[in-house]
């Protein structure tokens, strides 16, 4: 398939010393949902950082290799022009503006779209998806729950115009039972509306449920790719991030060691 995103190569340093990308290579084909997973760390959040431009405000730079979008650069790019290009981020905390109120957040999106025409939802599409926005679309939306304040964050970014969305932990915070309301809602804005994701999560299990591929990174790098039903029956995948050992039951990968998990994916 196009893709519609790639990397290749990249590197990224933090205050003109930390090296915290390695030559990070991926792609996202157009249409598609792809995850990216890792433990806390492992450099998925400074990747979309690097996507949509946003490093600098946190002292870090791209340093090497290459950031393609609809097969051009955006390496160096400003936020505000990646947006514009129809690449929008969900940043991991929502980050909504809390003192607005539902429909103003929705409203303050339509910015991020000035110049393309027909680009991004309405916000009517908007409440068809989360029913509760609308119930709630006068309120400010700092009294939101976590799960709507979420609902909101995605609403918002839809109405932007994204022809690729990165979503940066999607399911942080958030009750069982929400985050299952909220991937099945991704699911069919992928489908319905033909957005491209790409997915960073912790939650692995719920990640490859609904992606047709996945990325998993280790201290900066890419260990493993491939398909999903390739992934999930993966034996280390299996062990360190669905949490089934050898079939004698769960295992939380936060208690295993890292440097046994980093050696077996580098063996």
């Amino acid at each position: 398939m196009n893709a519609l995103l790639e990397l290749n190569n990249v590197e990224v340093v933090y205050n003109h010393a930390v090296l915290v990308l390695k030559g990070l290579s991926l792609r996202v084909p157009e249409g598609e949902i792809v995850a990216l997973l890792g433990t806390n760390g492992a450099g998925k959040s400074t990747t979309m950082k690097a996507i949509s431009g946003l490093l600098p405000l946190e002292d870090g730079e791209v340093t090497d290799g290459d950031i393609r979008y609809q097969g051009a650069s955006i390496r160096g790019r400003l936020p505000h022009e990646i947006a514009r290009l129809g690449l929008v981020q969900v940043l991991e905390g929502r980050r909504i503006f809390e003192d607005l109120t539902v429909e103003e957040n929705l409203a303050v999106a339509r910015y991020a779209r000035r110049g393309r025409p027909g680009a991004g939802l309405e916000p009517e599409a908007v409440y068809a998806y989360f029913p509760r926005l609308q119930e709630r679309r006068r309120q400010t939306a700092g009294y939101l729950s976590g799960g709507e304040q979420q609902m909101l964050a995605i609403g918002r970014a839809l109405v932007a115009g994204p022809r690729l969305l990165l979503l940066d932990e999607p399911s942080l915070g958030l009750a069982p039972l929400l985050v299952d309301e909220i991937f099945e809602i991704l699911v069919r804005i992928n489908r319905e509306e033909g957005v491209t994701m790409l997915l960073v999560e912790q939650n692995a299990a719920m990640a490859l449920q609904i992606a047709s591929f996945g990325y998993i990174m280790e201290g900066g790098r890419v260990v493993l790719e491939g398909p999903r039903d390739v992934l999930v029956r993966d034996r280390d995948v299996q062990e360190f991030y669905l949490g089934v050992r050898g079939g004698h039951g769960a295992v939380n990968y936060r208690e295993v060691k890292h440097y046994k998990r980093r050696k077996r994916w580098l063996s």
